[in-house]
């Protein structure tokens, strides 16, 4: 917990200085009023006091409520702002923290995880805060001064007040010593309902078409009694502190009030009135302590929950991504749009086997090189080794006559236009959808009708109402699928990069779209070096290289002739997709 602190900036610091200031002449001005009190009893006790006396003391008390009042309302006005900035921050940082992430550290968190991490995490840390600004400062300061007022009045009070006390430290850390493991198994418990609604909502219609709503119910009531039982028994263990604290108060101002009543009993009759006063003295000083202890339990109570959050958003945080920046932000001069791989190899974190292996070709600019092979063959996983999501296990691979590791992220994905294999649409409208993001060139200007004309989409969005600014619902929900996949291309082509990555990307579309769009794409596009990933063959004959993989390696590379003379793989896929005719002409 401590470690988070570091992240509060130089104002709050000072923000918490003035609270602490506040703190003090709050205690004062509550400790204050006891000694108040006292002074109006003896008045009343004592004959021949002035009424006039017992009005200007008690003003004065109610001044030194009210300053208290004042006081604890700006406290509190300053905790809440300090704990708002600080969890903007925090949010800021891990938003910033995921954004530097490759899909390596990605899967490492789980998606599900970091969303819990960003929101019930930090609102957990939140609370610590504010509560903790106003509470864990002022608690020590009254109990310690109560104390310094008390310590000579009665050694069987004090006595009595030390065992109440010693009740609650007892009490608070058998709770931290049972509860806490339950609050860290809670938090992962979130993590895990999490999971499961965001992989219900994702696959609703997959769940309706299967009928499948009753498992996925299933699923969920296992989850959340999961989470439910365990809040209950952390809420239950927690509920114990009110009842035994009140318990606890009412039964030192009893016993406090018996050892009074004894000790003026037996007291000479000049004695009493001093005695009395003591015990109220006394009294209202011994509840300020356990009320200032009952305040640091409440936050005792909130810390291992708070402290399981702030480990979960360090652990985030000190995440040191394994994809780094190099020194260089632009392509060798005179090898822009420039692909080779040399001896690639690849295998994900913590798995054993390749799925690629020696992979070796070369891309030129104006040159269309496609990728086919059976699903799972590392069509995809090559494509993604370029933009780095992953970095090669073995090998390298060059853009523009360098490493791709030698780039700075930015500089490497300014030459490149990606188009992934689910198309993804962000909420906003057509226009802010394909001006997406920039190419890192200074002149540049998004021609979004020439993107949407390239590919084929302009004729549906000049039928939306309201055009190029129709509005796109979030994921791109009031679209169809080849129209979301449509808008992905040109959001591409609008960059006007110096390489297109096209991962499956034609697969929405038909026949007489996916021709027209490749040959617009051509004529515009013609000095842009492009590679496409792709299940169909139609999409890629005319390729001027077509790559051949099965089980990662590289078994067929030519023109689509070629291939269907020499590489059986390619003829099993053609056989599976073309008719004879098409075979034979």
């Amino acid at each position: 917990m401590r470690r988070i602190l570091h992240y509060l900036s130089r104002k709050q610091w000072l923000m918490i200085g003035l609270i602490v200031s506040l703190i003090i002449v709050q205690v004062w001005l509550d400790l204050k009023i006891p000694e108040l009190i006292t002074r109006i009893t003896a008045l009343v006790q004592t004959p021949g006091s002035l009424v006039s006396d017992i009005w200007q003391t008690g003003a004065i008390m109610m001044l030194a409520a009210f300053g208290s009042l004042v006081s604890a309302i700006v406290i509190g006005f300053l905790a809440a702002r300090i704990g708002a900035r600080f969890a903007q921050r925090l949010r800021s940082l891990l938003f910033n923290q995921v954004e530097s992430f490759s899909m390596q550290e990605i899967n490492r968190f789980s998606t599900a995880s970091l969303i819990t991490r960003s929101t019930n995490d930090i609102t957990q840390v939140l609370m610590i805060i504010v509560m903790g600004v106003q509470v864990l400062i002022k608690a020590p300061i009254m109990a310690v001064w109560a104390i310094s007022k008390i310590y000579d009045q009665g050694r069987e009070w004090t006595l009595v007040t030390a065992i109440g006390v010693l009740v609650v430290f007892v009490l608070v850390g058998l709770l931290i010593l049972f509860v806490m493991p339950k609050f860290r198994r809670m938090q992962i418990l979130t993590d895990n309902i999490t999971r499961v609604m965001r992989e219900n909502l994702t696959g609703l219609k997959v769940v309706r078409a299967y009928n499948a709503v009753a498992y996925q119910t299933a699923k969920f009531e296992a989850a959340n009694e999961e989470l439910t039982d365990t809040q209950l028994f952390t809420t239950r263990s927690m509920s114990l502190m009110m009842p035994v604290m009140s318990t606890m108060m009412g039964g030192i101002s009893v016993v406090i009030y018996w050892i009074g009543a004894r000790m003026i009993d037996s007291a000479a009759a000049a004695d009493k009135l001093p005695i009395f006063s003591n015990m109220v003295v006394f009294s209202n000083y011994a509840m300020q302590v356990i009320m200032s202890f009952m305040m640091l339990s409440m936050i005792f109570i909130m810390y291992p929950r708070a402290s399981v959050s702030a480990s979960r958003i360090n652990e985030v945080l000190d995440t040191e991504a394994e994809i780094l920046d190099g020194p260089y932000r632009d392509p060798v001069p005179g090898h822009e749009g420039e692909i080779e791989f040399r001896d690639v190899g690849f295998k994900y974190p913590d798995a054993s086997e390749y799925v690629l292996c020696q992979i070796s070709f070369q891309a030129k600019p104006g040159e269309t090189v496609a990728f086919i092979g059976s699903t799972g063959s590392g069509k995809s996983t090559l494509l993604n080794l370029i933009p780095r999501f992953f970095d090669a296990s073995e090998g390298e691979v060059l853009v523009g006559g360098r490493n791709v590791k030698d780039y700075t992220h930015r500089g490497l994905l300014n030459q490149i236009g990606y188009v992934p294999q689910r198309a993804v649409l962000f909420s906003g409208t057509v226009a802010s959808n394909i001006a997406y993001g920039d190419n890192g060139r200074a002149d540049f200007e998004f021609d979004i009708e020439q993107a949407l004309s390239v590919a084929q989409a302009k004729d549906f969005v000049d039928k939306m109402d309201g055009g190029v600014d129709a509005p796109i619902a979030r994921g791109g929900t009031n679209v169809s699928g080849g129209q979301k996949q449509r808008l992905s291309i040109a959001r591409a082509i609008a960059r006007k990069p110096d390489i297109y990555l096209f991962d499956d990307t034609f697969s929405a579309l038909d026949y007489q779209t996916d021709a027209k769009l490749r040959s617009e794409l051509k004529r515009v596009t013609g000095d842009v070096t492009t590679l496409i990933v792709a299940q169909r063959i139609g999409t890629i004959m005319g390729a001027d290289q077509i790559i051949v993989l099965d089980e990662g390696r590289i078994v067929g590379r030519g023109k689509h002739r070629e291939l269907l003379r020499d590489c059986r793989v390619y003829q099993e896929i053609a056989a599976s997709q073309l008719s004879e005719e098409e075979l034979a002409a």
